[in-house]
């Protein structure tokens, strides 16, 4: 029965000190919260580590992650940092019931990769973007400490009292306290944070839109199909993909919000604030967007319609020629507030193509995750060489001078849009009733324009799928096939034509390090 009773004790103490490094990591991540709101919400422990791990991550498994779990791939991140956190923090609480200096130790390790990571980053503000990792795993430590000695203190209870009692009741009326003064701490600094947002929103909900110097072209009613289950040809904002490194949106005061205009071959360098450019002509266009990660038959496209000003007008204002024109700079790096840097070819900028600074989408100001204020969009590139969101700094160098963040990372320097087509309905494995059964999707060639598509039913010959109107050639379009299919299962694949009469090829490639490539198909039973 003793050792019955001392095994007992032993899983006690052993449990009160998995307890007490639990408590340490939580309080260590509430006071970090607490000290990022005072200082800068970018700056918090797992922002920081999250956005270095992201920064190390080699592109293929990028790649896989946005696969795997999409526009969630950022909170998969997140939750698995926490994960490795809580872990790490019970080891540490059971190793301090012995060494309570070694597991204080270890709380302190986790401050110096967060001071490190904090710093490393392309954004980071300084020292000041340290503080709330050491204040957190400084804290941290000494909670560890103190528990710690608490759950392994030997009991000075009188005789009558058992052994460990009084231990146990201790040990509990401070973690209490802990718990308590922890969950104070990260509401305070969640509060800080979304104070430190509140400007930003309000800039955003008071910001009226000029109406455009050139409207868009009203889209044809015929370019949206009568076909359920078929994309809208007009994606909401709320549906509209989601693509970045950014594990906190950043939220920017529009009346701060500044751009800057410099480099190579700028002959007149500018700042311009957010009115000075909503005081320009403003043009609006309906444009579709591919993000490069987009697989065959992928989501990560979708049409807005975007209000912004004319990128070429600005740098011509500036100085800047293209290189067809004897222009010294062939790359514009444009940079984010978070630090990220894209680059875009000058000559594409400058062609006569709607590269504009967005301002608004879809008849609002631009929602935060898409860039509030201003974000920068060249039709026909794919997103990472041409879609800067929360744009603060446009430089104009050259290839051979700069790699930007993507290109450091293996992607390619210049990334058109590739032909592409998917087939939205039926979906995959989808089970349609035989007879008539309307195939229909979307198909995208940025630039060039879609002018046909073609359908194939298992091994059959291709036939001519109807085009709904095209309503420019940087938009998508809609196309729909009438099958009449007869029972079994069947493999049904599509292919585009675009304006330059090349067919979509069929040879498979996967997204790094320009775009996918390859035909979409869908297997579907028919009962």
């Amino acid at each position: 029965m003793r050792g019955v009773s001392s095994s007992r004790s032993t899983l006690s103490r052993i449990a009160l000190g998995a307890l007490a490094g639990l408590l340490a990591g939580f309080t260590a991540l509430a006071v970090a919260e607490l000290v990022a709101g005072l200082v800068r919400p970018a700056a918090g422990p797992v922002t920081v580590v999250g956005g270095a791990v992201i920064d190390r991550t080699p592109a293929a498994v990028k790649d896989f992650a946005i696969r795997t779990f999409g526009e969630n791939d950022k909170a998969v991140l997140q939750l698995g940092i926490l994960g490795v956190l809580v872990l790490l923090a019970l080891a540490l609480g059971v190793l301090a019931l012995r060494w309570r200096r070694t597991g204080a130790a270890g709380v302190l390790l986790f401050g110096i990769v967060g001071t490190a990571a904090a710093l490393s980053r392309p954004d980071s503000a300084g020292l000041a973007d340290a503080l709330p990792s050491v204040a957190g795993a400084a804290t941290g430590a000494l909670v560890l400490y103190v528990l710690a000695g608490r759950a392994d203190r030997p009991s000075t209870a009188p005789d009558v009292r058992p052994t460990g009692v009084w231990n146990r009741r201790g040990f509990l009326a401070a973690a209490a306290v802990t718990t308590a003064g922890a969950a104070s701490a990260g509401v305070l600094g969640r509060y800080l944070t979304g104070r430190r947002g509140q400007g930003a929103v309000a800039s955003r909900g008071s910001l009226a839109l000029p109406a455009p110097a050139s409207p868009a072209p009203a889209v044809p009613a015929s370019a949206q199909l009568k076909v359920a289950g078929i994309s809208p040809f007009t994606t909401p904002n709320r549906d509209f993909y989601r693509v970045d490194t950014a594990l906190v949106v950043p939220k920017v005061d529009a009346g701060t919000w500044r751009l800057r205009i410099h480099g190579k071959g700028v002959a007149r360098p500018r700042t311009y604030t957010l009115d000075e450019l909503l005081a320009r002509p403003l043009v609006e266009r309906d444009i579709t967007l591919t993000c490069v990660s987009n697989e065959v038959g992928g989501p990560y496209t979708g049409t807005a319609r975007w209000l912004g000003v004319p990128l070429a007008a600005l740098l011509r204002e500036a100085g800047v020629r293209p290189p067809s024109k004897g222009g010294a700079a062939d790359q514009l790096v444009a940079r984010s507030v978070d630090g990220m840097t894209l680059g875009s070819p000058v000559e594409d900028v400058m062609d006569g193509r709607d590269a504009m600074l967005a301002v608004g989408m879809n008849g609002e100001p631009l929602p935060f995750e898409h860039g509030f204020p201003v974000r920068m969009l060249v039709p026909g590139l794919y997103g990472y060489v041409s879609a800067c969101k929360w744009i603060t700094d446009i430089e104009l160098t050259t290839f051979d001078a700069y790699d930007p963040y993507w290109v450091k990372r293996k992607w390619a320097r210049r990334a058109p849009i590739k032909t592409q087509t998917r087939i939205d309905t039926p979906k995959p494995f989808g089970r349609p009733d035989s007879g008539t059964v309307t195939v229909a999707g979307v198909a995208w060639a940025q630039r060039r324009g879609i002018t046909r598509v073609e359908v194939r039913i298992d091994e059959g010959p291709w036939q001519d799928a109807d085009l709904a109107a095209q309503d420019s050639v940087d938009t998508w379009r809609q196309w729909s096939y009438r099958w009449n299919a007869a029972p079994g299962g069947h493999n049904i694949t599509v292919r585009a034509t675009d304006g330059t009469g090349a067919v979509q090829t069929e040879e498979r490639a996967r997204t790094v390090p320009d775009g996918a490539s390859g035909r979409h198909s869908v297997f579907v039973t028919v009962p």
